[in-house]
């Protein structure tokens, strides 16, 4: 079946996330549209398409011994020069963030990676544009504010057009009261709705 390129992320709910979406866009960033609001608990990874099954029973493991957490997203950081990239910070929940992503790349796992690099929970919205239009984000977003209770995480393919879709959802504890988390809108792509 041949390889696919997996990534590991908590949804950003509505209305944060197309709003920071639209932000990300209005920007200048061309891959706005393409990448959910999201923050990464595995950066894109390449497998192979047979092991999407033990991949996803992995996940789902792990989400189940998970229980909802508070997120809060407050005010923005950089990346730059190391990397060319404009981020909300994760203010609440970092430590929650952390504690999956090394459970979803541990060693006994399908998912197994190194980083490029440390581990920094956050939300990007922007990314490898001009210095100018980085600027701005920085300052636009600068007094930025959400929270919401975080509550599953999903598993994207990214598709040949680069446009990352979601998988699977993972609510977690025991499967049940994870809240629904909308598709976010603003552009005419297909984007799946995502539900537990």
């Amino acid at each position: 079946m041949g390889t696919v390129t997996l990534g590991v992320s908590i949804a950003v709910p509505e209305p944060y996330g197309s709003l920071l979406q639209e932000r990300r866009a209005s920007f200048g960033d061309p891959a706005a549209y393409g990448i959910p609001t999201h923050v990464t608990l595995l950066p894109p990874t390449e497998a192979e398409a047979d092991d999407l099954p033990a991949i996803e029973a992995h996940l789902s493991q792990i989400a189940t011994a998970g229980r909802p957490f508070p997120m809060r997203l407050s005010g923005t950081g950089t990346f730059r020069p190391l990397s060319p990239v404009v981020y909300v910070q994760v203010v609440e929940g970092a430590s929650a963030c952390s504690w999956l992503q090394k459970r979803v790349r541990e060693a006994s796992g399908p998912l197994v990676r190194e980083l490029q690099f440390p581990y920094h929970p956050h939300v990007t919205v922007a990314h490898g544009i001009e210095e100018e239009a980085m600027d701005r984000a920085y300052e636009e977003l600068s007094s930025y504010e959400a929270a919401w209770t975080c509550g599953s995480f999903a598993l994207y393919e990214q598709g040949a057009d680069g446009v990352w879709r979601k998988i699977n959802e993972f609510p977690f504890g025991a499967g049940g009261g994870a809240p629904a988390v909308p598709a976010q809108g603003g552009s005419s792509m297909d984007q799946p709705s995502l539900h537990p």
